[in-house]
């Protein structure tokens, strides 16, 4: 197991990581995955994690950096979608600054409130009420949530699509290591 951390005692090795191992990591990806669409797990990161302890207990050759950086770059590419495209959304069907920040408070406030479903639930009712606030104009307001709605939906895709990504990387990685 090359790349093994080298202490003063002596390398310290984990035991290599079995078929079974590989199976339950692939499971725990797979988990990640679902919580992408579903939102009871924090997906890439999920995914993400998985990897980093693969990569732990195989040990972190030069190209097991290589595939595990890779892996990096698709999460945060997955997060900065998930969080940027509703934003971009709004932006681009006239809501203000403002309006999207009481939507992601109020997104905040409702993942509290409601387990799993209160975050997209209280960010599109946030978004709602702060642009009638401000327009008094229902039609402009569920126009604009409506934009907003999508632009979740499109974050939830690059998100998934990342993580899709991740776990082929992963593939990829198991099959080049084995």
């Amino acid at each position: 197991m090359a790349g093994a951390p080298s202490f003063p005692g002596g390398v310290v090795r984990l035991p290599a990581m079995g078929w079974l191992g590989v199976v339950l990591v692939g499971l725990v990806m797979a988990v990640g995955l679902v919580g992408v669409i579903l939102p009871f797990v924090p997906g890439t990161v999920l995914i993400w994690g998985a990897g980093l302890v693969y990569g732990l207990v195989e040990g972190f050759d030069a190209a097991g950096w290589g595939w595990f950086a890779a892996m990096t770059v698709l999460a945060v590419l997955g997060q900065i979608g998930q969080y940027a495209l509703p934003s971009r959304a709004g932006l681009e069907a006239g809501a203000s600054w403002k309006v999207l920040a009481v939507g992601a408070l109020a997104g905040i406030v409702g993942f509290f409130v409601i387990p799993v479903v209160g975050l997209p639930i209280g960010a599109v009712l946030g978004v709602l009420a702060a642009e009638y606030g401000e327009t008094g104009d229902w039609a402009r307001a569920l126009t604009l949530t409506r934009q907003v709605v999508i632009g979740f939906g499109l974050g939830i895709l690059s998100e998934f699509l990342a993580g899709l990504l991740m776990i082929l990387t992963w593939v990829a990685w198991v099959v080049a290591v084995r």
